[in-house]
């Protein structure tokens, strides 16, 4: 979804590496005292994928002490090493999940004007877009100063604060500002993930509260001042998540983007579906159809791991302000999509590939800066001084559209 450095980006997603695909099948909350896993982090994930954490603790008010350090434990270990896992134990039902999924598919296959009924707009244009919000054809979103072969709905927290007029005038708005723009077919959709949204952000809920146990900021203090750096700290500024959603479709890429080697997993094409970034939040719960092979997260050692869908699961990955907090001791990691179409479920016949990534995220004016603690454990000078979560995403949606012209934030 966003772009970490544009220049590191772009060097990332033209080098060379290898992948090897896998397919979970360790054990569920390995952490560092019940498996051998993370003796050997990047073999094990080049051999098993990515650790599968079961999150139901955190969402169960009468589970136990163990239960939740269990969890919180297996988090820890899945953040210092990879910056991301698969999550189960959410209660969310598979089927809804693939009801959000068939929808947004079906979205999707509508006539290009029907999809542009709901177009992205800069802010501050006699359309009264807000640079945000809406539907974006293939080409529009931008990674690491390449233009993706996506096409998506963006979808935001709805905008509680003043709305100020833009610098187009009377009926233009700043950045951010507008209302989301939900399609009229298909026409339960809007309900459905309205009522998704609720559920999902009740899973973001407790997974920032499984990561304040994972850190061991100790147990949160009654009535405590929304900095204070206990368990609870990031809960208590997300308590009013400025939350991202979007429903994403990756046609296969042109003949002329893939590599002519045998092994083209191994090669890097020069198109993507989505360019080498990191996302610029807190967390992402990424719900994705079966295609295999497309989401790549790169490891420690530079190669690039398929991170394939797990029926029922969420891909989970740390964001950019959760790197800041943590002092970059949980690094908020690299990760691309290419979908050539050439194999899996969908991928026969030039299907699409769907997503639906849900981006649980700081409030708008939670002020984010390293926690002291994660300073003194990481032994390094403070990565930065902090700035409010909104600053951080306005200067991130400026520079996620090619057509993008305005600066009226």
């Amino acid at each position: 979804m966003a772009v970490y450095d544009m220049d590191d980006a772009l060097s990332t997603a033209r080098s060379r590496h290898t992948a090897t695909s896998t397919t979970p099948k360790q054990p569920t909350n390995p952490t560092t005292d019940s498996t051998s896993r993370y003796d050997r982090p990047i073999a094990a994930a080049q051999e098993d994928g990515l650790p599968i954490i079961d999150i139901s603790s955190f969402l169960d008010p009468n589970s136990s002490t163990s239960d939740r350090q269990t969890t919180a434990q297996a988090i820890n270990a899945a953040c210092v090493n990879y910056g991301f896992f698969y999550l189960t134990g959410h209660g969310i039902p598979t089927a809804k999940l693939d009801e959000i999924i068939d929808l947004a598919r079906r979205f999707f296959a509508l006539p290009l004007d029907r999809k542009n009924q709901i177009k992205r707009f800069d802010a501050g244009g006699p359309e009264g877009g807000d640079s945000a919000r809406g539907y974006q054809g293939l080409g529009e979103n931008v990674t690491g100063g390449l233009q993706d072969m996506q096409e998506a709905i963006d979808l935001y927290r709805p905008w509680n604060g003043v709305e100020e007029e833009g610098d187009g005038g009377p009926g233009t708005r700043k950045t951010l500002q507008g209302p989301n723009l939900w399609p009229d077919e298909p026409a339960e959709l809007r309900g459905v993930y309205e009522a998704y949204i609720k559920q999902v952000t009740e899973v973001g809920r407790a997974l920032v509260r499984a990561m304040g146990a994972a850190l061991n900021l100790g147990p949160a203090q009654p009535n405590a001042q929304r900095d204070a750096e206990d368990e609870d700290v990031f809960a208590r500024h997300c308590d009013e998540s400025f939350w991202v959603m979007r429903m994403i479709n990756y046609p296969p890429l042109p003949p002329s983007a893939q590599s002519a080697h045998a092994d083209a997993q191994q090669q890097d094409p020069n198109q993507f579906s989505c360019g080498a970034h990191t996302d610029y939040g807190c967390v992402t719960l990424l719900l994705a159809d079966p295609t295999p092979g497309a989401l790549q997260v790169q490891l420690k050692d530079g190669t690039w791991l398929p991170a394939d869908p797990v029926p029922g699961a969420f891909v989970v990955n740390v964001g950019d302000m959760i790197e800041r907090w943590t002092n970059g001791l949980w690094k908020s990691t690299m990760h691309r999509v290419i979908h050539r179409g050439d194999g899996g479920v969908h991928g026969i016949g030039g299907g699409g590939r769907v997503s639906v990534p849900f981006f649980f995220e700081p409030n708008f004016d939670a002020l984010v800066k390293p926690l002291g603690k994660c300073v003194a454990e990481s032994g390094t000078p403070r990565i930065h001084e902090g700035s409010t979560y909104g600053e951080h995403l306005l200067t991130k949606v400026f520079s996620n559209f090619y057509y993008s012209k305005r600066t009226d934030w």
